[in-house]
This record gives C-alpha cells, structure tokens and sequence, in this order.
C-alpha cells in the first residue's frame, strides 16, 4: 500500500500509467512488450505502421500520427523514442511540438551527445522535459535482470518515471548533463565494437591456417571474458592510477606491448589481412615510445588518444625496439 502523499509533494511513481512508444524496431517493440505485461496501456507509432501489427495483438494501440500517440499520455506521462538517431525525432515530432508540452520525452536513440544537448534544449523549448537514455543490452533482454540502462537530464524526470523505466532495466542516473548518457553509451559501444572487430580480425588470422570459426571462437572468447579479471588484478581499484596520472611499468610496459602490436602488424600483413585495426592499436603504442614513456604502463597510451596528433609518414614502418621478457 502506497503511502499517502502531502498536498505539496508530488508522487514519484505512475502505477500503470500510460505510456507511448514512438519507433518499433527490435528495441521498440521489446520495450512496449514489456511494458504491456507490466500493466501499462501503450499507444505506438512506426513510420511503417505493418510493423505495429505484432504489438497491436499483444494489446497495443496504434496512433495514427505522432502527434496522437504524444497526445495518448497524460500531461507528465512519459513518451519513449526508439529511433535511428536524432534527425529522426526532429523529423517525427516536428509535426507534433504544440502536443509535447507537460510530457517527458526519453529519448533512446544513437548519436552525439551534442546533438543530444541540442535536442534537450530544443524539448524544453517546447514544454517538455528530457532524458537521455542508452540501453546496454539487446532487445532480446529488454526487462530482464542483466538488463540496464543510462539515464541524463531532467532529475525530477527521472524520479517521477523510475519505477516504469526501471520494468526496461535497472536505470543508471548519471546527472543533469543530458549529453552524459549518451558519451556513456558511446564509451560502452567503443569497447564492445572494437572487442567485435578484434575477434574477427583475429578468427581470420586462424583461419588462414584452416582453423575454423567453430574451433578459433570458443579459444577467443576466454581471452576476452579474462580482460576485466587481469584488469582488476593488476589495481584494485581500476583507474584510480590513472586518476593520480600514475602508469607504474613493473608488468606490461609500452615498450613491451608496443613490441607485440609491431608482431601483429607484420603477421596480419603476411596473411593478407586488412591492416585497419591493427595498425591503429600499434600507433597508440608507437606515439607514447615517440613520447618518452616506453618504460611506462601500457595504460600510458591514453595520453595519445588525449592529445591526438598528425601521423609522421616517415614512422609507418618503422619497427618498435625489441621488448624485455
């Protein structure tokens, strides 16, 4: 039972209130599939309307336009966007701004976190609160207990949509900054795309000499499962040396990795493999040797990506010095 609320105190959970789902790729339809079986009544908009048709037989209301589905929540109800990116809100919502006003607007979709900034002004110009939000799972686990997702903006937005946000994921709230959600979300996808490319390149590399997929991955995906474990084993608390600027070289040296990223570089050419990624990994290391900090830890190439500089065509080929085992 609820406790009750004082007249000057505002509740801070809807209980089955409505809600709209506006884009219904594999997010949007999981979203509003969870947020069906949880009670809530979900009024959805696809630009391609066929695409409601599975949601619609699970007890969704399809809107005829934007601004209908906007105008199906109450003021202060909550509106989830689910689209390609933030042209596309402009361009769905530009019909519909004389609805937005009094409701919160969460939008879920990729891009800059500038342009999200720019899209939380332009909300709030229009009477609507913001929030920024980055699902970390796929739609398959929308509503499950792995499943969580970051929040930015508006903090009275949040506190007063937790608990049906909350049916999507565990929510994250990382501050007022809108665009903070967002440079989470792209810091989160730099570390899995990138872990994605390496485990192509790398299945490639086995497969040159008639491993296959099915014997090489499973090999792989230990390595990169034991990353965050060599990680905390080597700092307690991982990235407080780098917080103090310390990069203490007892275990892995730039000098030392460099030398291996080198190795890499020259295999995967002999292979006749794609360069890209590689050769990316190995300038990190070679720009902090140019630097000074070959004896340094590893973690010493983030002053690189810190202060990014234009290649020196003449260091192309040049080949890091030997590495101390």
């Amino acid at each position: 039972m609820n406790a009750p609320q004082s007249p000057t105190t505002k509740p801070t959970t809807r209980q089955n209130s409505a809600v709209t789902v506006i884009g219904l790729g594999p997010m949007g339809q999981a979203m509003t599939r969870t947020l069906l079986a949880a009670g809530h009544p979900v009024t959805v908009w696809n630009r391609t309307a066929a695409r409601a048709a599975g949601v619609v037989t699970d007890g969704a209301t399809l809107a005829a336009t934007p601004g209908e589905a906007v105008e199906a929540v109450e003021a202060g109800g909550l509106v989830l966007l689910s689209l390609t990116d933030y042209r596309a809100m402009y361009e769905v919502l530009g019909g519909a701004t004389g609805s937005l006003a009094g409701r919160t607007l969460v939008n879920l979709s990729s891009d800059t976190p500038d342009r999200t900034r720019e899209a939380a002004a332009w909300a709030a110009g229009h009477g609507a609160a913001f929030l920024t939000g980055g699902v970390m799972v796929p739609a398959p686990m929308v509503g499950t207990e792995p499943a969580h997702v970051y929040y930015s903006g508006r903090g009275e937005a949040m506190d007063s949509h937790r608990a049906a946000l909350a049916l999507l994921g565990t929510p994250r709230y990382l501050g007022e900054d809108p665009g903070l959600a967002q440079l989470m979300y792209q810091a989160q996808l730099t570390v899995f795309l990138t872990t994605l490319s390496a485990l192509m390149h790398a299945t490639a590399m086995l497969g040159t000499a008639g491993m296959k997929a099915g014997e090489a991955l499973p090999e792989l995906l230990s390595s990169a499962d034991a990353i965050g474990a060599i990680l905390r084993a080597g700092e307690e608390n991982p990235g407080a040396a780098l917080d103090a600027g310390e990069h203490p070289g007892e275990l892995s040296t730039v000098t030392m990795m460099g030398a291996t990223a080198d190795h890499i570089v020259e295999t995967s050419t002999s292979l006749g493999l794609d360069l890209a990624l590689p050769l990316a990994v190995r300038a990190h290391y070679r720009r902090a040797i140019e630097d000074g900090h070959g004896g340094d830890n590893w973690t010493r190439v983030i002053d690189g990506i810190r202060r990014p500089r234009r290649a020196d065509p003449a260091s192309a080929d040049r080949v890091l010095p030997a590495a101390g085992r």
